[in-house]
């Protein structure tokens, strides 16, 4: 495992395999390496800094979770699961995903002069079953990168089984 340092200090933990294309895997907010996969409202950033800042990171997962549509019954239920010590240990991470995607997620267009020097192919997926603003998003997204290969896999959620994703990616990486 290499690490690199983001600008901040934060650590950043990648690996490098094989030959070819590279190809950057990001997972989303509460993931990270170890886990796998498991529009905010205008003040949503800043109650979440204000929750790390206080050491409420369980109160953070749960503001997050409530974001993305998780019930609320779910999220009592999650407290008591074992993944739930994972989720809060890597709660100070959610204020880099929303400072990333906020102004992404207001209903705007994106900006395609932003996306234009992108030209490398790139596969955009997306699960049939995610929330409605995921699956906006992504098509958005694919939509102004010059090279954008959208795919929607039906019926997953925004966390894919690794089964389904990987046929997908052989796929496009075949050409």
């Amino acid at each position: 495992m290499n690490k690199v340092l983001s600008k901040d200090g934060t650590p950043i933990a990648f690996d490098r395999t094989g030959t070819g294309p590279v190809i950057i895997l990001v997972d989303g907010a509460l993931c990270y390496r170890a886990s796998g996969p498991s529009g905010p409202l205008a003040d949503y950033l800043a109650q979440l800094n204000d929750l790390i800042s206080a050491d409420r990171r369980g109160d953070a997962v749960k503001l997050f979770m409530k974001l993305v549509g998780v019930p609320a019954i779910f999220v009592a239920v999650m407290r008591f699961m074992p993944a739930w010590s994972k989720l809060t240990a890597v709660a100070h991470t959610l204020p880099y995903d929303i400072t990333i995607v906020q102004d992404n997620q207001r209903g705007k267009s994106l900006p395609a002069e932003r996306w234009a020097s992108l030209t490398v192919p790139t596969l955009v997926v997306v699960g049939g079953k995610s929330p409605a603003w995921m699956r906006h998003g992504m098509h958005a997204l694919a939509e102004v990168l010059p090279n954008a290969i959208p795919r929607t896999l039906e019926g997953q959620t925004h966390m894919v089984k690794p089964k389904i994703l990987a046929p997908a990616l052989v796929q496009f990486f075949a050409g």
